[in-house]
């Protein structure tokens, strides 16, 4: 008999257009060379939705959270996204407090633009500042400066919204102690209600990834990340995974679905998607067509692949999402989320606990300091 329980699901947009792509970012983003295609885009997108509906049989599922992100969706027009959000909730009963989140670059807003994203359904902006000095954001190739990441967090406090998110960028090119928590400082000065505060990685297939710039050296991003926690602590944010802040009780659901192992529909270029099918004990990933000459080249289905998670991939996969959150998770999440016994992986979690990389308590398992410091060898446990 399968221990599979069907989870929530959220649903993640995917709009693949940037004013131009920044060296470091390795999501799949596309330069804009001309007019966005707001309604054939959207139009692509409902039918990728509907075509997913059908074939995985959502009709009855209640949808957790929505997601928007890119690219850079505030490039699109409110009508664009009050349209697109309308034809979602049509197909979908809701939670009554649904979080939508909507991502936003700081270089392509203005006030009635934040205003009619709210008045489209969005309840939570997540802006991209990455950082407040004039020569960091110059070499990641952002196209905003600092007096307009200020301006958008000052309209997202008052256009409508419920929350909105910071994304904070640490460990980047020439940057000591001081000038990284000057950086924190000054985001927490603008009172977001959340906070992405996260390192700079180099990735392959970037520009950076091609020509590397210095980074600081292992030490000083250490003493970063440990002082910035104590700054965003004392603040009143709480760390709830290993990258994200929020003050009491407003972290993102969508996120937390995500690292849940929770369920997610994944629509638009590129976009991942991970499904669970309950009466058939099974577990889907999607991949959407990449390009968007491609996603909306008409009469070609968008699903590009499916694959269906073997039980031998499932407790890494469960772990990996899992284990990047501070909290405790019950041993019955890991059996529900991948219709596994405990006996699959008790013999890691033990070894994990005498390592001191995890706690134990009334049935449940948690992360130690020690096991986020060396989660990378904490994961490969379970491989």
């Amino acid at each position: 008999m399968s221990l599979l329980v069907q989870q929530p699901l959220s649903l993640y947009i995917h709009i693949p257009w940037c004013v131009q792509k920044c060296p470091y970012c390795d999501f799949n983003s596309h330069k804009l060379k001309n007019d966005i295609p707001e309604k054939e885009y959207v139009a692509a997108l409902i039918q990728d939705l509907d075509d997913d509906i059908k074939r995985f049989k959502l009709t009855n599922r209640k949808l957790h959270s929505i997601f928007i992100g890119g690219g850079t969706p505030s490039l699109f027009s409110g009508a664009a996204i009050t349209d697109l959000l309308d034809q979602v909730f049509a197909r979908f009963d809701k939670k009554e407090d649904i979080e939508v989140t909507l991502e936003a670059n700081p270089g392509t807003v203005e006030a009635d633009k934040f205003e009619a994203f709210a008045q489209a359904g969005v309840s939570r902006l997540s802006i991209g500042v990455q950082s407040f000095e004039s020569d960091k954001l110059i070499k990641l190739g952002r196209i905003h400066d600092n007096e307009q990441a200020i301006r958008a967090a000052q309209l997202a406090k008052t256009c409508g919204v419920k929350s909105f998110n910071l994304d904070l960028m640490h460990g980047l090119p020439n940057q000591g102690i001081a000038n990284a928590l000057d950086d924190l400082k000054q985001a927490i000065a603008l009172k977001p209600d959340h906070l992405s505060w996260y390192q700079l990685t180099i990735e392959p297939n970037t520009a950076f990834g091609s020509k590397p710039p210095k980074l600081p050296e292992d030490e000083t991003l250490w003493d970063i990340q440990e002082q910035g926690i104590k700054l965003l602590s004392r603040a009143g944010y709480q760390q709830y995974e290993i990258s994200a802040y929020s003050q009491p009780n407003v972290q993102s659901m969508h996120n937390l679905n995500y690292w849940r192992f929770g369920d997610y529909l994944g629509i638009g270029c590129g976009a991942h998607g991970k499904l669970t099918d309950v009466a058939n004990n099974t577990i889907h990933r999607t991949v959407k067509v990449k390009h968007p000459k491609g996603y909306l080249e008409k009469n070609r289905a968008a699903l590009y692949q499916v694959n269906s998670v073997t039980a031998q991939e499932l407790p890494f996969e469960f772990m990996m999402n899992q284990l990047r959150l501070r909290e405790a998770f019950p041993i019955e999440r890991f059996e529900h989320t991948t219709g596994l016994p405990l006996a699959t992986v008790e013999t890691q979690l033990l070894l994990a606990k005498n390592k001191g990389l995890l706690h134990a308590h009334n049935n449940t398992w948690q992360v130690t300091p020690l096991g986020h410091r060396y989660l990378n060898d904490l994961l490969e446990m379970f491989l």
